[in-house]
């Protein structure tokens, strides 16, 4: 891992710093790679949990699985072959209630990186899912700090934690949160104003890795030397389009699967999406390139960076 600097100078990502940080060689076959469970999706919006699923195995994750409203898991089982697909209850709008956690227990428990949120609709159902989610590791006596898989939370449930926050001990120095600007804002209770000071203030309160618009944060004492703050220095081609913030948090959780630090996967992940929005930017121009070609160009970004 690279020296770590106390300051509020944040450390550039550069890929001579992430060549100094390898990524954990991969094994001999798909499970040493690890298994990631993605947590998303509604009848309207399936395909952010695909995005997402398609990003994790692009990172070099060697098992999926989608678990989604029981309306879209055939399609989306069949749109993505590699990956294991469960369906979920939902309600008459196609959105995913909460309940049904039994069906997707063994892969809650196998998983190494669970990622919630991309393609979810509706805010109170999604606290409903992350409150279900949460008494689930309470009832079977979860280690109250830094125990068990990863968790990555994007989109609704990141607005959604923030009314749980009296209940996250199971997931203290577990998790991983990629909001934008606006929901780092909801996060804090506040307008954000100084976005680098801002999210070293989300890693803090909520004792999590955090990726907001190429500032990363890690909490001091959570499975880390020190807090940390890093920023990335490539990447502005276009990362505004549908599903980008979907494909970057599937490579993040992807990478975490592999046996990555939080902070580890979060640099070289949101390096990663930049640095593919900019190879893609070049070729197409900065407008009109797809979320989900951004995640066709991990591969080899990963062989030129970690050789």
């Amino acid at each position: 891992m690279p020296v770590s600097i106390h300051s509020e100078t944040p450390i550039p990502v550069t890929p001579s710093l992430l060549r100094d940080w390898p990524l954990p060689a991969p094994g001999e076959d798909k499970y040493s790679r690890g298994a990631v469970l993605v947590i998303g999706g509604s009848r309207s919006t399936p395909g952010a949990a695909l995005l997402a699923g398609i990003a994790a195995l692009r990172a070099g994750a060697g098992k999926l699985t989608l678990a989604v409203p029981e309306s879209v898991a055939v399609q989306l089982g069949v749109a993505l072959p590699e990956c294991g697909a469960v369906g979920l209850p939902e309600n008459g709008e196609g959105s995913m209630t909460g309940g049904g956690l039994d069906r997707i227990s063994s892969y809650l428990d196998r998983s190494d990186a669970i990622l919630v949120g991309p393609g979810l609709d509706n805010l109170g159902l999604t606290e409903q899912l992350l409150a279900a989610l949460l008494a689930r590791e309470e009832s079977a006596g979860a280690e109250r700090t830094g125990s068990g898989p990863a968790v990555v939370l994007d989109a609704y449930a990141l607005a959604s934690v923030t009314k749980l926050e009296d209940r996250l001990d199971p997931w203290r120095g577990r998790l991983i949160l990629t909001p934008n600007p606006t929901e780092a804002g909801i996060l804090l209770g506040r307008d954000t104003k100084d976005l680098q000071e801002d999210v070293a203030d989300v890693a803090r309160r909520f004792d999590a890795v955090v990726s907001c618009q190429g500032f990363i944060a890690a909490p001091p004492g959570v499975k880390q030397d020190d807090s940390e703050l890093w920023k990335i220095t490539t990447g502005y081609g276009g990362l505004g389009t549908s599903g980008s913030g979907d494909v970057l948090a599937g490579a993040i959780a992807g990478l975490r699967a592999r046996g990555t630090s939080h902070a580890q996967a979060a640099c070289w992940g949101t390096h990663l999406h930049a640095a593919a929005a900019d190879r893609l930017a070049s070729k197409l121009g900065p407008l009109g390139y797809l979320a989900r070609e951004l995640a066709d160009q991990l591969p080899a970004l990963m062989l030129e960076l970690n050789t």
